[in-house]
């Protein structure tokens, strides 16, 4: 094996000469993609609103050309299979062994106010693939809960509880809630860090819907033992589980597209590459050291905590000489998509926000020019929406100008001849012919390149890969003018200081209301409406031109409600559309989440439903007990909290409590008798007290000897 200095040097050298071979090809298409714009236009770019559209269009058309050249470059690098500079080939051929005991690594799963049942079958199917690895001990794994329901953080500590007693993880699966969530995510892996970070080499981040193959897990810690130089290894993660329209299309998207995009990125990263914040593996020590995230100056969305940590944290941890690779060749990482248009657009207004504050950060020094890039990547990743709004709104403005007023067939400078404004339609076809293969000929890439290397057959067959990617361009093309519309709305927001909250994403095919789509799309469905019956009268010619736009916009609220419909994914999967590797064929990781959620829910004597939670802590003996000794044995702070509480608001809580039933008490209000210890204890005690049968039945209780 090369020296790490010699590889060094070799991937720095090599990273050198292909962005700048990157940025050439970026640069001269869009020079002349440019200059055809603006000749196409009926006055060659001379007006104002020209100008603007020819500065709008280059800055796009840049934007979808590096999409474009990456996945070219990935379909080459896969095809040509061996690479020298992936991380992974050095572990290759090793056998499946952790010789150092020192090497212990720590799995990370925050957890807000998640499916309690969904992520207790993903520790237990994490805990029992590593130990069919014989490498078990060399990791543990924490559940660090950030949950604000009183209902769900009882059922945590229950649930952790049940699956430790059963796979006597005891010492490797532990279990910790946070009193205060400061800095949301960020902030909980900080307190990780600050807590047991000393104890582990390496930490693999997960988040609350991640799952990740045992042996690829052992495999991210051999590359990082045989590389101390990398700081931060990410694995491609995979995704795979859903049902809805909408998320098996982007399953699908994510499978067929994913890997190429994936190997161009490495191709021009290397070590620059972004840590995407889970399914990847971190060196602590450094992390802990140089990766603390600052507090941005000011108030508002753009100051404050940083939303959008993982950009940050990879970029302090290449500024202190660690680098930060994507194995974008390892398998067996997952994840599971948002199942409806809804959620991916809750998701993205909170990203949006995260992406717009790097801004604050683009000079800061120190940082490598590639990190820099990526910064304007995913400001651009929301930014681009509202470019390519003001794009379509100058264009009709301009369309509806040409027939209102008069045009000036003489400059200013004198001349014999007059200039004729001219629409050249067959440019224009050019120009959109060439955009269009920029956008969609890396998929029909996909295609091929699943056929030469005889991946089809894991798809359903050539045949339906490639319907598969047809209804997928379909719906995407429908779905793309409304996240255009919501995320220049969240862009137009942030900058205008809106503030985005911390809210509890979906993770279930549950799909979307009409109503709940009718609330949110109905302004949507106004302005395509109100476009169209503002441009069709002026210029009929442009708003065919834009109709698929508009068309999509007035129908967002259907077209939300269908794609988020489990019935209609199911149906495209029996018909073969849709399908993806994982599902013709699926892995035993897979297949073990499968088993661990079909799994029995824990036996309980009292007849109180398993989601009432804090009932359940309050009357069940047992879980009282585990509730109390873990408020005392984590959180020193709560256990002393009730000395110093006020006696008068104790005694209020505990007798409205037992008076008028736990319904008569707010969340807040019974986080805060969850956090208080001696609290619960007296509660406990007095609800067995009862005597009176109404006020007993208040709690679940239905004893015969009350009667």
């Amino acid at each position: 094996m090369p020296s790490l200095e010699k590889l060094t040097v070799s991937w720095n050298r090599s990273a050198s000469w292909r962005r700048i071979l990157l940025i050439v090809l970026v640069i001269f298409p869009t020079v002349i993609a440019s200059r055809t714009m603006s000749q196409i236009l009926p006055h060659k770019g001379g007006t104002p609103l020209e100008i603007v559209l020819v500065a709008i269009f280059a800055i796009l058309f840049a934007w979808i050309s590096i999409g474009f050249w990456t996945a070219l470059l990935g379909f080459f690098v896969l095809l040509r299979g061996k690479n020298s500079l992936s991380v992974t080939e050095s572990v290759r051929d090793l056998p499946l062994d952790l010789p150092d005991p020192d090497a212990r690594t720590a799995i990370l799963i925050p957890i807000y106010n998640e499916d309690v049942d969904r992520v207790m079958a993903g520790v237990r199917t994490t805990y029992e693939t590593l130990s069919e690895t014989g490498q078990g001990e060399r990791f543990d794994i924490f559940i660090l809960s950030d949950s604000t329901n009183p209902d769900v953080w009882v059922t945590e500590e229950e649930a952790w509880y049940d699956l430790c007693s059963s796979l006597d993880a005891f010492g490797h699966v532990f279990y910790r809630k946070r009193r205060s969530n400061i800095k949301r995510k960020s902030g909980n892996v900080a307190d990780f860090c600050r807590r047991w970070g000393k104890n582990y080499r390496y930490m693999i981040v997960f988040d609350a819907d991640s799952i990740m193959d045992g042996t690829t897990m052992v495999r991210i810690v051999q590359i990082m033992e045989r590389r101390p130089n990398i700081g931060i290894l990410q694995t491609p993660p995979a995704g795979v589980n859903r049902e809805s329209l909408i998320a098996r299309a982007q399953q699908f998207a994510n499978h067929v597209y994913g890997p190429m995009f994936a190997a161009g990125l490495h191709w021009w990263q290397l070590g620059d590459a972004q840590y995407w914040g889970h399914n990847a593996i971190i060196r602590v020590e450094p992390f802990m050291r140089y990766c603390e995230l600052p507090r941005l100056p000011g108030k508002g969305p753009l100051g404050g905590d940083i939303l959008s940590h993982d950009f940050v944290e990879s970029a302090l941890m290449r500024r202190a000489g660690y680098g930060v690779w994507l194995a974008y060749d390892l398998t067996g990482s997952y994840e599971e998509t948002p199942p409806t248009l809804l959620d991916e657009l809750k998701r993205d207004r909170r990203w949006c926000q995260g992406n717009l504050q790097h801004m604050r950060l683009l000079f800061t020094r120190g940082f490598f020019p590639a990190h820099r890039a990526l910064f304007i990547n995913g400001i651009m990743s929301y930014g681009s929406a509202l470019l390519w709004l003001l794009f379509l709104v100058v264009s009709s403005a301009e369309a509806i100008a040409e027939v209102l007023f008069e045009p000036k067939y003489f400059s200013g400078a004198k001349t014999l001849f007059p200039e004729w404004p001219v629409w050249y339609p067959h440019w224009a076809v050019t120009l959109l012919a060439s955009t269009a293969v920029v956008l969609f000929l890396p998929k029909l890439f996909s295609i091929l390149l699943a056929a030469i290397r005889g991946d089809a057959a894991k798809y359903g067959g050539i045949a339906r890969l490639s319907a598969g990617v047809f209804l997928e361009v379909v719906l995407s093309t429908l779905l793309a003018p409304i996240r255009m519309l919501f995320h220049s709305t969240f862009v137009v927001g942030t900058l205008l200081g809106r503030a985005v909250g911390w809210g509890t994403q979906t993770r279930d095919d549950r799909g979307t209301s009409w109503i709940d789509a009718m609330n949110v799309h109905w302004w949507g469905m106004l302005a395509g409406i109100v476009w169209g019956a503002v441009l069709y009268p002026f210029n009929p010619t442009f708003f065919w031109w834009i109709s698929p736009i508009l068309f999509s916009l007035a129908l967002s609220g259907p077209i939300s409600v269908f794609t988020s419909r489990a019935s209609l994914g199911k149906s495209a999967r029996d018909a073969g559309l849709f399908l993806i590797p994982e599902e013709t064929e699926r892995p035993k990781v897979l297949r073990e989440l499968d088993r661990n959620m079909a799994l029995p829910a824990p036996y309980s004597p009292l007849p109180i439903p398993r989601q009432s939670g804090f009932i359940r802590a309050v009357v069940d003996p047992k879980l009282n007990a585990l509730h109390r000794s873990l408020a005392l044995r984590y959180s020193t702070i709560t256990a002393a909290r009730p000395a110093a509480s006020d006696p008068a608001r104790t005694a209020e809580l505990l007798e409205r409590a037992l008076t008028l039933g736990p319904r008569s008490l707010g969340p807040q209000e019974k986080l805060e008798i969850l956090r208080n210890p001696h609290l619960m204890e007296e509660l406990h005690r007095r609800v067995w007290e009862i005597t009176d049968r109404d006020r007993a039945l208040l709690w679940g209780l239905e004893c015969p000897c009350l009667e």
